[in-house]
């Protein structure tokens, strides 16, 4: 559960990050298969999550469990693979959500 919180959590970010820079970011777009198989040569990330975002596009999360570098990235209908953030330190989790308390 916690993993699918951050999961989704990570999504959610993605596409809104997504939608206010995938047009400013065109200079970081190719072809889907060259990102794919960048991500993986690269850097040994694999995809870790997915999700729907605006306009039909394909926001998803890739990670090294081993190196621990991430990389979120927008896939047009078209194909089009957009980066739109990356970084280090990723984890995967298995957070549960807090009971909620009752009502006094």
């Amino acid at each position: 559960m916690k993993q699918h919180f951050w999961t989704m959590t990570a999504l959610a970010i993605g596409a809104l990050m997504a939608s206010a820079t995938l047009s400013q970011a065109q200079q970081n777009c190719a072809p889907r298969d060259l990102v794919m198989e960048r991500l993986a040569s690269a850097y040994g990330e694999t995809r870790q999550s997915i999700g729907l975002g605006q306009n039909n596009t394909m926001v998803e999360v890739f990670a090294s469990t081993d190196t621990g570098t991430w990389t979120i990235t927008v896939t047009t209908a078209a194909g089009v693979t957009c980066l739109v953030a990356s970084g280090q330190a990723f984890e995967v989790l298995a957070e549960t959500l807090p009971i909620p308390a009752e009502d006094a």
